[in-house]
């Protein structure tokens, strides 16, 4: 389908700034006010999602938040050898505190500031919309601590993210601020286009989706970010058109298998895990854009 370059640079713009700011600004306030439950426990928020990252796009609705316990962490040490799992346990201080206390106490500090709308979902709590303010998605999770070492005299290393549970016990660990980080970094490295050339293909994922090309759902914004973040910085220098062809034939012609997130952690493409794209839908989009883009 031919799609003009002008179209093309309207797809790059990002959508809503001011009230997903003025969106996140309430909701955090009400986060950190000192009369809730959990405001002497240590937290910090956070945006992550489309706003988050500045992929968003006019017809994005939800403003995502996380909320991250701090003063309890969950770890995995299954890197560590039994010399210094043993320094770890030695130096570990159970809580009575939880995560899912910490959520039940968020969500009912939501629900007594922002009404009945609020509703805790399988993976974050929803805050409804007002006149000023969008739709959120409050995600309360726990720090994480994948531990790489753990001497018996110095620091011990481990890599910092977050885990949460959804409601039917799946447990997901993910890495918002690398996943950020990355992304901000490729856009200053290809002159400041990676996150407009995720938003053209965001709008493209839409207009397949009105089209019946491809099913609503089976193309996420935190995947297509992923996937482009694979793309070399060189093919991020010509027109929007140019750009995008030379995106398709660059995956087309590589091991998809070995691409990551944008996180630079997880791998991007892998069946049962609920922080990767499953190959069946990936391969569904990949087709649907090739013949759209034909």
């Amino acid at each position: 389908m031919a799609v003009s370059e002008a179209q093309l640079d309207t797809w790059s713009a990002q959508g809503s700034v001011q009230q997903s700011a003025a969106t996140y600004k309430t909701i955090d306030e009400v986060l950190n006010d000192k009369r809730s439950p959990f405001y002497q426990r240590f937290f910090d928020t956070f945006l992550q999602g489309s706003y988050g990252n500045d992929t968003n796009i006019y017809a994005d609705s939800d403003v995502d938040i996380a909320i991250r316990l701090t003063s309890v962490f969950y770890t995995d040490t299954s890197a560590l050898d039994a010399t210094e799992k043993a320094n770890y346990e030695r130096n570990r201080s159970p809580s009575e505190y939880s995560l899912a206390k910490f959520k039940d106490e968020v969500t009912h500090w939501l629900k007594s500031n922002f009404g009945n709308g609020v509703k805790a979902g399988k993976k974050a709590i929803f805050v409804p919309s007002n006149g000023y303010r969008r739709d959120a998605d409050v995600l309360a999770c726990a720090e994480h601590r994948e531990y790489w070492s753990y001497p018996s005299v110095g620091s011990p290393r481990y890599r910092e993210g977050i885990i949460f549970w959804t409601t039917d016990g799946v447990e997901i660990v993910n890495y918002p601020k690398q996943h950020s980080a990355n992304c901000t970094t490729k856009h200053q490295e290809t002159g400041n286009r990676y996150k407009r050339v995720v938003r053209v293909v965001k709008n493209i994922r839409n207009r397949m989706v009105e089209e019946s090309r491809i099913e609503e759902g089976v193309a996420p914004s935190y995947f297509l970010e992923g996937l482009l973040w694979n793309v070399p910085n060189a093919f991020f220098t010509a027109t929007y058109k140019q750009t995008i062809t030379d995106c398709i034939n660059y995956i087309a012609m590589s091991d998809t298998s070995k691409f990551h997130c944008a996180n630079g952690i997880h791998y991007l493409l892998r069946n049962g895990h609920p922080v990767c794209w499953s190959p069946d839908n990936f391969n569904r989009f990949m087709g649907a854009l090739k013949e759209y883009w034909a």
